[in-house]
Protein backbone atom coordinates (compact mmCIF):
# COMPACT_ATOMS: atom_id res chain seq x y z
CA UNK A 1 0.00 0.00 0.00
CA UNK A 2 2.83 2.65 0.78
CA UNK A 3 4.93 1.93 -2.52
CA UNK A 4 1.56 2.43 -4.54
CA UNK A 5 1.10 6.06 -2.44
CA UNK A 6 4.63 7.24 -3.70
CA UNK A 7 4.10 9.04 -6.97
CA UNK A 8 5.60 7.59 -9.99
CA UNK A 9 8.41 10.03 -10.67
CA UNK A 10 9.54 9.16 -7.09
CA UNK A 11 9.74 5.44 -7.51
CA UNK A 12 11.06 5.59 -10.97
CA UNK A 13 13.24 8.31 -11.87
CA UNK A 14 12.50 9.41 -15.56
CA UNK A 15 14.94 8.71 -18.39
CA UNK A 16 17.08 11.98 -18.80
CA UNK A 17 16.65 13.49 -21.99
CA UNK A 18 17.21 16.44 -24.46
CA UNK A 19 15.31 18.68 -22.78
CA UNK A 20 16.24 17.90 -19.32
CA UNK A 21 20.05 17.90 -20.19
CA UNK A 22 18.99 21.55 -21.97
CA UNK A 23 17.51 22.97 -19.04
CA UNK A 24 20.65 21.67 -16.65
CA UNK A 25 22.95 23.33 -19.47
CA UNK A 26 20.63 27.21 -19.18
CA UNK A 27 20.61 26.53 -15.86
CA UNK A 28 24.49 26.36 -15.47
CA UNK A 29 24.38 29.56 -17.81
CA UNK A 30 22.82 31.55 -15.65
CA UNK A 31 25.49 30.91 -12.74
CA UNK A 32 28.40 32.37 -15.01
CA UNK A 33 26.39 34.47 -17.38
CA UNK A 34 26.31 37.04 -14.67
CA UNK A 35 29.73 37.04 -14.10
CA UNK A 36 31.19 37.19 -17.37
CA UNK A 37 31.16 41.07 -17.12
CA UNK A 38 31.05 41.36 -13.65
CA UNK A 39 34.43 39.28 -12.75
CA UNK A 40 36.88 41.32 -14.92
CA UNK A 41 35.48 44.72 -13.31
CA UNK A 42 35.84 43.14 -9.88
CA UNK A 43 39.16 42.13 -10.92
CA UNK A 44 40.27 45.83 -11.82
CA UNK A 45 38.81 47.35 -8.91
CA UNK A 46 40.89 45.05 -6.40
CA UNK A 47 43.93 45.14 -8.17
CA UNK A 48 43.85 48.48 -10.91
CA UNK A 49 46.52 46.95 -12.25
CA UNK A 50 45.49 45.92 -15.79
CA UNK A 51 49.16 43.34 -16.77
CA UNK A 52 48.62 42.20 -12.96
CA UNK A 53 45.19 41.23 -14.20
CA UNK A 54 46.09 39.63 -17.42
CA UNK A 55 48.87 37.50 -14.89
CA UNK A 56 45.95 36.16 -12.70
CA UNK A 57 44.06 35.08 -15.57
CA UNK A 58 47.23 33.69 -17.66
CA UNK A 59 47.81 31.67 -14.39
CA UNK A 60 44.10 30.42 -13.78
CA UNK A 61 43.96 29.33 -17.35
CA UNK A 62 47.26 27.15 -17.08
CA UNK A 63 44.93 26.28 -13.36
CA UNK A 64 42.09 25.33 -15.09
CA UNK A 65 43.89 23.21 -17.63
CA UNK A 66 45.80 20.87 -15.10
CA UNK A 67 42.31 20.53 -12.70
CA UNK A 68 40.28 19.34 -16.45
CA UNK A 69 42.91 16.92 -17.04
CA UNK A 70 42.46 15.31 -14.02
CA UNK A 71 38.74 15.13 -13.21
CA UNK A 72 39.12 11.71 -15.69
CA UNK A 73 41.04 10.08 -13.21
CA UNK A 74 38.70 11.70 -10.01
CA UNK A 75 36.33 9.99 -11.28
CA UNK A 76 37.62 6.68 -11.12
CA UNK A 77 37.59 6.83 -7.53
CA UNK A 78 34.84 9.67 -6.41
CA UNK A 79 31.38 9.11 -8.21
CA UNK A 80 30.29 11.16 -11.30
CA UNK A 81 27.47 12.59 -9.31
CA UNK A 82 29.39 13.85 -6.47
CA UNK A 83 32.32 15.37 -9.15
CA UNK A 84 29.53 17.18 -10.72
CA UNK A 85 28.48 18.26 -6.96
CA UNK A 86 32.05 19.17 -6.19
CA UNK A 87 32.25 21.29 -9.29
CA UNK A 88 28.56 23.22 -8.22
CA UNK A 89 30.62 24.14 -4.42
CA UNK A 90 33.22 25.26 -6.55
CA UNK A 91 31.04 28.18 -7.96
CA UNK A 92 29.37 28.33 -4.50
CA UNK A 93 32.46 28.94 -2.86
CA UNK A 94 34.02 31.06 -5.92
CA UNK A 95 30.75 33.65 -5.33
CA UNK A 96 31.08 33.79 -1.76
CA UNK A 97 34.46 35.32 -2.07
CA UNK A 98 33.46 37.31 -4.54
CA UNK A 99 31.41 38.94 -2.71
CA UNK A 100 34.13 39.20 0.57
CA UNK A 101 35.69 41.47 -2.25
CA UNK A 102 39.50 42.74 -2.65
CA UNK A 103 42.11 40.50 -3.47
CA UNK A 104 39.62 37.37 -2.54
CA UNK A 105 38.72 38.34 -6.06
CA UNK A 106 41.67 36.11 -7.30
CA UNK A 107 40.48 32.94 -5.51
CA UNK A 108 37.07 33.78 -6.53
CA UNK A 109 38.16 33.58 -10.20
CA UNK A 110 40.10 30.66 -9.64
CA UNK A 111 37.33 28.37 -7.72
CA UNK A 112 34.59 29.77 -10.58
CA UNK A 113 36.93 28.55 -13.40
CA UNK A 114 38.23 25.08 -12.20
CA UNK A 115 34.12 24.63 -10.78
CA UNK A 116 32.72 25.86 -14.78
CA UNK A 117 35.20 23.15 -16.40
CA UNK A 118 34.83 19.96 -14.07
CA UNK A 119 30.88 20.42 -14.50
CA UNK A 120 31.37 20.81 -18.25
CA UNK A 121 33.12 17.62 -17.73
CA UNK A 122 30.41 15.65 -16.10
CA UNK A 123 27.89 17.22 -17.93
CA UNK A 124 29.46 16.34 -21.33
CA UNK A 125 30.01 12.85 -20.07
CA UNK A 126 26.64 12.30 -19.06
CA UNK A 127 25.01 13.54 -22.35
CA UNK A 128 27.02 11.34 -24.35
CA UNK A 129 25.99 8.35 -22.13
CA UNK A 130 22.21 9.23 -22.31
CA UNK A 131 21.91 10.95 -25.58
CA UNK A 132 21.82 9.09 -28.90
CA UNK A 133 24.57 9.91 -31.27
CA UNK A 134 21.46 10.68 -33.69
CA UNK A 135 20.25 13.22 -31.61
CA UNK A 136 23.49 15.22 -30.38
CA UNK A 137 22.60 18.05 -33.06
CA UNK A 138 18.92 18.76 -31.30
CA UNK A 139 20.61 18.52 -28.02
CA UNK A 140 23.47 20.92 -28.94
CA UNK A 141 20.77 23.21 -30.45
CA UNK A 142 18.37 23.56 -27.38
CA UNK A 143 21.12 23.79 -25.00
CA UNK A 144 21.94 26.92 -26.73
CA UNK A 145 18.88 27.98 -27.09
CA UNK A 146 18.19 27.90 -22.96
CA UNK A 147 20.92 29.05 -22.09
CA UNK A 148 19.89 32.27 -24.52
CA UNK A 149 18.59 34.32 -22.70
CA UNK A 150 21.01 33.75 -19.52
CA UNK A 151 23.66 34.78 -22.23
CA UNK A 152 21.70 37.58 -23.47
CA UNK A 153 20.42 39.41 -20.20
CA UNK A 154 23.19 38.39 -17.53
CA UNK A 155 26.51 40.54 -19.02
CA UNK A 156 23.99 43.68 -18.65
CA UNK A 157 22.57 42.59 -15.82
CA UNK A 158 25.73 41.58 -14.07
CA UNK A 159 27.25 45.28 -14.38
CA UNK A 160 24.25 46.87 -13.23
CA UNK A 161 24.05 44.64 -10.01
CA UNK A 162 27.81 45.34 -9.38
CA UNK A 163 27.05 49.69 -9.97
CA UNK A 164 24.34 49.30 -7.71
CA UNK A 165 26.14 46.78 -5.17
CA UNK A 166 29.27 45.23 -5.50
CA UNK A 167 28.61 41.86 -4.11
CA UNK A 168 24.88 41.64 -5.65
CA UNK A 169 26.25 39.70 -9.22
CA UNK A 170 27.96 36.88 -7.13
CA UNK A 171 25.26 36.86 -4.62
CA UNK A 172 23.05 36.17 -7.98
CA UNK A 173 25.15 33.74 -9.45
CA UNK A 174 25.57 32.24 -5.96
CA UNK A 175 21.31 31.86 -5.81
CA UNK A 176 21.29 30.21 -9.58
CA UNK A 177 24.37 27.71 -8.69
CA UNK A 178 22.26 26.14 -5.63
CA UNK A 179 19.14 26.08 -8.27
CA UNK A 180 21.59 23.80 -10.20
CA UNK A 181 22.68 21.78 -8.03
CA UNK A 182 19.23 20.79 -6.75
CA UNK A 183 18.17 20.52 -10.73
CA UNK A 184 20.83 17.98 -11.33
CA UNK A 185 19.90 16.33 -7.82
CA UNK A 186 16.13 16.32 -8.97
CA UNK A 187 17.07 14.75 -12.38
CA UNK A 188 18.65 11.63 -10.11
CA UNK A 189 21.52 11.04 -13.55
CA UNK A 190 23.59 9.31 -10.94
CA UNK A 191 26.77 8.47 -12.35
CA UNK A 192 26.04 7.48 -15.74
CA UNK A 193 25.93 4.14 -17.69
CA UNK A 194 28.63 1.84 -18.90
CA UNK A 195 29.80 2.91 -15.32
CA UNK A 196 32.05 -0.25 -13.78
CA UNK A 197 34.49 -0.10 -10.71
CA UNK A 198 38.33 -0.11 -11.69
CA UNK A 199 40.20 -2.85 -11.78
CA UNK A 200 43.16 -1.18 -11.49
CA UNK A 201 45.07 1.62 -10.79
CA UNK A 202 43.49 5.19 -11.69
CA UNK A 203 44.90 6.10 -15.14
CA UNK A 204 47.52 9.25 -15.64
CA UNK A 205 45.85 12.48 -16.81
CA UNK A 206 48.26 12.18 -19.47
CA UNK A 207 47.75 8.46 -20.55
CA UNK A 208 45.18 9.09 -22.75
CA UNK A 209 46.30 12.25 -25.03
CA UNK A 210 47.99 9.19 -26.82
CA UNK A 211 44.64 7.70 -27.77
CA UNK A 212 43.39 11.31 -28.48
CA UNK A 213 46.22 12.20 -30.92
CA UNK A 214 45.84 8.85 -32.65
CA UNK A 215 42.28 9.88 -33.62
CA UNK A 216 42.10 12.67 -36.71
CA UNK A 217 38.53 13.19 -36.37
CA UNK A 218 38.67 13.86 -32.29
CA UNK A 219 41.93 15.87 -32.98
CA UNK A 220 39.81 18.22 -35.67
CA UNK A 221 36.83 18.62 -33.26
CA UNK A 222 38.83 19.91 -30.74
CA UNK A 223 40.89 22.56 -33.01
CA UNK A 224 37.41 23.49 -34.55
CA UNK A 225 36.13 23.98 -30.59
CA UNK A 226 39.45 26.00 -29.48
CA UNK A 227 39.61 28.35 -32.97
CA UNK A 228 35.54 29.19 -32.09
CA UNK A 229 36.65 29.80 -28.39
CA UNK A 230 39.79 32.04 -29.74
CA UNK A 231 37.22 34.05 -32.05
CA UNK A 232 34.48 34.30 -29.28
CA UNK A 233 37.70 35.81 -27.12
CA UNK A 234 38.54 38.42 -29.49
CA UNK A 235 35.24 39.92 -29.73
CA UNK A 236 34.51 40.00 -26.15
CA UNK A 237 38.26 41.48 -24.99
CA UNK A 238 39.82 43.00 -27.49
CA UNK A 239 36.36 44.71 -29.93
CA UNK A 240 36.08 46.91 -26.62
CA UNK A 241 39.51 48.19 -26.40
CA UNK A 242 39.25 49.04 -30.07
CA UNK A 243 35.87 50.80 -29.85
CA UNK A 244 37.46 52.57 -26.76
CA UNK A 245 40.79 53.34 -28.98
CA UNK A 246 38.79 54.79 -31.95
CA UNK A 247 36.73 57.18 -29.59
CA UNK A 248 33.43 55.13 -29.91
CA UNK A 249 31.47 54.61 -26.63
CA UNK A 250 33.05 52.15 -24.36
CA UNK A 251 29.46 50.43 -23.53
CA UNK A 252 29.37 49.92 -27.61
CA UNK A 253 31.05 46.72 -26.64
CA UNK A 254 28.79 44.97 -23.99
CA UNK A 255 25.91 46.00 -25.91
CA UNK A 256 27.04 44.40 -29.29
CA UNK A 257 27.50 41.26 -26.53
CA UNK A 258 24.05 41.16 -25.57
CA UNK A 259 23.18 41.67 -29.03
CA UNK A 260 25.12 39.09 -30.39
CA UNK A 261 24.05 36.52 -27.91
CA UNK A 262 20.33 37.35 -28.66
CA UNK A 263 20.74 35.46 -32.49
CA UNK A 264 20.99 32.12 -29.71
CA UNK A 265 17.02 32.29 -29.64
CA UNK A 266 17.77 31.36 -33.53
CA UNK A 267 19.34 28.22 -33.07
CA UNK A 268 16.49 26.37 -34.20
CA UNK A 269 16.31 27.49 -37.35
CA UNK A 270 19.75 26.95 -37.87
CA UNK A 271 19.57 23.07 -36.62
CA UNK A 272 16.94 22.61 -39.31
CA UNK A 273 19.47 24.14 -42.02
CA UNK A 274 21.94 22.43 -40.59
CA UNK A 275 20.08 18.84 -41.20
CA UNK A 276 18.93 19.36 -44.26
CA UNK A 277 22.66 20.10 -45.30
CA UNK A 278 25.48 18.11 -43.38
CA UNK A 279 27.56 19.16 -40.33
CA UNK A 280 30.45 19.61 -42.89
CA UNK A 281 28.45 21.96 -44.81
CA UNK A 282 27.55 24.19 -41.33
CA UNK A 283 31.22 23.90 -40.25
CA UNK A 284 32.75 25.49 -42.81
CA UNK A 285 29.94 27.69 -43.61
CA UNK A 286 30.23 29.11 -39.93
CA UNK A 287 34.14 29.28 -40.30
CA UNK A 288 34.46 31.06 -43.59
CA UNK A 289 32.01 33.72 -42.72
CA UNK A 290 33.30 35.10 -39.67
CA UNK A 291 36.55 34.93 -41.38
CA UNK A 292 35.35 37.57 -43.32
CA UNK A 293 33.76 38.98 -41.05
CA UNK A 294 36.99 39.39 -38.98
CA UNK A 295 39.00 39.95 -41.79
CA UNK A 296 36.19 42.89 -42.70
CA UNK A 297 37.23 44.31 -39.45
CA UNK A 298 40.64 44.57 -40.03
CA UNK A 299 40.55 46.29 -43.46
CA UNK A 300 38.17 48.96 -42.12
CA UNK A 301 40.00 49.90 -39.39
CA UNK A 302 40.35 53.31 -40.64
CA UNK A 303 36.42 53.04 -40.50
CA UNK A 304 35.67 52.04 -37.06
CA UNK A 305 32.08 52.12 -37.08
CA UNK A 306 32.32 49.80 -40.29
CA UNK A 307 34.82 47.65 -38.87
CA UNK A 308 32.61 46.64 -35.80
CA UNK A 309 29.84 45.70 -37.89
CA UNK A 310 32.05 43.77 -39.74
CA UNK A 311 33.00 42.15 -36.65
CA UNK A 312 29.20 42.33 -35.21
CA UNK A 313 28.50 40.12 -38.24
CA UNK A 314 31.74 37.59 -38.13
CA UNK A 315 30.43 37.15 -34.19
CA UNK A 316 27.01 35.87 -35.34
CA UNK A 317 28.37 32.95 -37.51
CA UNK A 318 30.61 31.96 -34.17
CA UNK A 319 26.82 31.04 -32.82
CA UNK A 320 26.39 28.75 -35.59
CA UNK A 321 29.63 27.05 -34.85
CA UNK A 322 28.62 27.01 -31.40
CA UNK A 323 25.70 24.49 -32.84
CA UNK A 324 27.47 22.16 -34.90
CA UNK A 325 31.31 23.34 -34.15
CA UNK A 326 31.27 19.92 -31.38
CA UNK A 327 29.75 17.85 -32.85
CA UNK A 328 32.48 16.44 -35.05
CA UNK A 329 34.50 15.63 -31.67
CA UNK A 330 31.43 14.27 -29.76
CA UNK A 331 29.93 12.11 -32.95
CA UNK A 332 33.45 10.60 -33.10
CA UNK A 333 34.14 9.58 -29.27
CA UNK A 334 34.27 5.98 -28.42
CA UNK A 335 31.81 4.47 -25.73
CA UNK A 336 35.04 3.58 -23.41
CA UNK A 337 36.51 7.07 -23.41
CA UNK A 338 33.58 9.30 -22.83
CA UNK A 339 34.49 10.40 -19.70
CA UNK A 340 38.72 10.78 -20.98
CA UNK A 341 37.69 12.55 -23.92
CA UNK A 342 35.73 14.85 -22.41
CA UNK A 343 38.31 16.03 -20.38
CA UNK A 344 40.37 16.42 -23.25
CA UNK A 345 37.25 18.35 -25.03
CA UNK A 346 36.84 20.71 -22.41
CA UNK A 347 40.58 22.01 -22.33
CA UNK A 348 39.38 23.97 -25.29
CA UNK A 349 38.04 26.79 -22.97
CA UNK A 350 41.66 27.03 -21.08
CA UNK A 351 43.88 26.59 -24.28
CA UNK A 352 41.92 29.33 -25.87
CA UNK A 353 42.61 31.35 -23.14
CA UNK A 354 45.73 31.30 -22.82
CA UNK A 355 46.81 31.36 -26.08
CA UNK A 356 44.64 34.15 -27.52
CA UNK A 357 45.78 36.66 -25.05
CA UNK A 358 49.55 35.53 -25.48
CA UNK A 359 49.55 35.72 -28.71
CA UNK A 360 47.46 39.03 -29.28
CA UNK A 361 50.15 40.19 -26.96
CA UNK A 362 52.78 39.43 -29.46
CA UNK A 363 51.20 40.65 -32.37
CA UNK A 364 50.69 43.92 -30.17
CA UNK A 365 54.48 44.14 -30.13
CA UNK A 366 54.61 44.75 -33.99
CA UNK A 367 51.55 45.81 -34.72
CA UNK A 368 48.28 47.55 -34.02
CA UNK A 369 45.28 45.75 -33.06
CA UNK A 370 43.48 44.99 -35.63
CA UNK A 371 46.29 42.74 -36.50
CA UNK A 372 45.04 40.97 -34.05
CA UNK A 373 41.65 40.25 -35.99
CA UNK A 374 43.47 39.52 -38.90
CA UNK A 375 44.91 36.53 -37.25
CA UNK A 376 41.69 35.16 -36.15
CA UNK A 377 40.72 35.61 -39.64
CA UNK A 378 43.71 33.25 -40.83
CA UNK A 379 42.99 31.16 -38.18
CA UNK A 380 39.69 30.40 -38.79
CA UNK A 381 40.33 29.91 -42.70
CA UNK A 382 42.53 27.08 -42.06
CA UNK A 383 39.90 25.26 -39.65
CA UNK A 384 37.52 26.37 -43.13
CA UNK A 385 40.22 24.19 -45.17
CA UNK A 386 40.49 21.48 -42.28
CA UNK A 387 37.14 20.80 -42.08
CA UNK A 388 36.63 19.82 -46.12
CA UNK A 389 38.06 16.81 -44.52
CA UNK A 390 34.70 15.82 -42.94
CA UNK A 391 32.83 13.48 -44.12
CA UNK A 392 30.01 14.95 -46.66
CA UNK A 393 26.97 12.88 -44.65
CA UNK A 394 27.88 13.57 -41.32
CA UNK A 395 25.09 14.80 -38.87
CA UNK A 396 22.43 14.05 -41.56
CA UNK A 397 19.89 12.49 -40.98
CA UNK A 398 19.12 8.66 -41.28
CA UNK A 399 16.33 9.29 -44.53
CA UNK A 400 17.86 12.22 -46.41
CA UNK A 401 21.15 10.03 -46.23
CA UNK A 402 19.52 7.44 -47.77
CA UNK A 403 17.64 9.19 -50.44
CA UNK A 404 21.30 11.45 -51.22
CA UNK A 405 23.38 7.68 -51.74
CA UNK A 406 20.49 6.62 -53.64
CA UNK A 407 20.30 9.69 -56.05
CA UNK A 408 24.20 9.15 -55.71
CA UNK A 409 24.29 5.73 -57.21
CA UNK A 410 21.42 6.50 -60.06
CA UNK A 411 23.51 9.56 -61.08
CA UNK A 412 26.53 7.23 -61.03
CA UNK A 413 24.55 5.13 -63.28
Amino acid sequence: MLERSIPEWLRHAPTPGVRGFALLAGTEALVRGMLISAMPIAMYRAFGDAVLVSKIYFGVGLLSLAAGLMVPALTTRVPRRWVFTAGCGLFLLGNALGMLGGPLVAAALAAVTVGTVTVFICHNAYVLDYIARADLGRNETLRMFYGALAWTVGPVTGVALMQWWQPAPFLASGLAALGLLGLFWWMRLGDGRLIQRARGPAPNPLAYLGRFFAQPRLVAGWIFAVMRSVGWWVYVVYLPIFCIQSGLSEKLGGMLLSATNALLFATPLMLRLMQRRSVRWAVRTGFAMAALGFAGAALLAPFPPLAVAAMFAGAGCLILLDICGGLPFLMAVKPSERTEMAAVYSSFRDVAGIVTPGVAAVILLMAPLPAVFAATAAGMLGCWALAGRLHPLLGVSAPLRAARRKAGTAAAE
